[in-house]
């Protein structure tokens, strides 16, 4: 898919905890959280289009900083192409939809998000509001632990190889 279907917004505002970024509920589900974007109408632009849902939906105003990835998913059993843009909060909107908000530190961000593409997405504006705001992205535990725990599958899979063959067929033969 060479073109952007849709565009959404991953919006952002600093406070003394770091950043918070914006999650909207999505349409029609209850408690599953999501970016705000939506379908790039004629004559828009993508970024003017993830401006437009996120006020629609969210009720917020935002300023476009940069353009992220680009994802591809399946909605409603067709292929879409959704772009999105890393925006600066600058204040409320009237919104269109009646839909709840969440602004979540980015560890509450990462959990409440369902799908890993994005996921994906709010690590890449996570790390470029690290850069520019000149502080060390967070230490991430759960990443942490999941990479001590295959490296010890690793180190437990190449002692095992290592291991003499005689000393195998030795422990089998005391079994018998």
């Amino acid at each position: 898919m060479s073109r952007s279907t849709h565009a959404g917004a991953v919006v952002f505002k600093l406070t003394e905890q770091g950043p918070r970024y914006l999650l909207v509920e999505a349409s029609g589900r209850r408690d599953r959280w999501v970016f705000p974007k939506g379908h790039v109408e004629n004559g828009e632009t993508a970024a003017d289009t993830a401006q437009r849902e996120l006020g629609e939906e969210a009720g917020v105003r935002a300023r476009p900083v940069r353009r992220l990835r680009r994802v591809e998913q399946k909605q409603e059993g067709d292929w879409i192409s959704i772009v999105y843009f890393l925006m600066a909060y600058t204040g409320r909107a009237t919104p269109l939809d009646k839909r709840r908000i969440r602004w979540l530190s980015f560890d509450e961000a990462i959990d409440a998000l369902d799908l890993e593409k994005s996921r994906r997405v709010l690590r890449s504006a996570d790390r470029m509001i690290a850069l520019a705001t000149e502080r060390e992205p967070p230490r991430r535990p759960r990443i942490l632990r999941a990479a001590a725990r295959l490296a010890e599958w690793l180190v437990g899979g190449a002692l095992a190889l290592l291991r003499p063959r005689g000393s195998q067929r030795k422990s089998r033969v005391r079994r018998a």
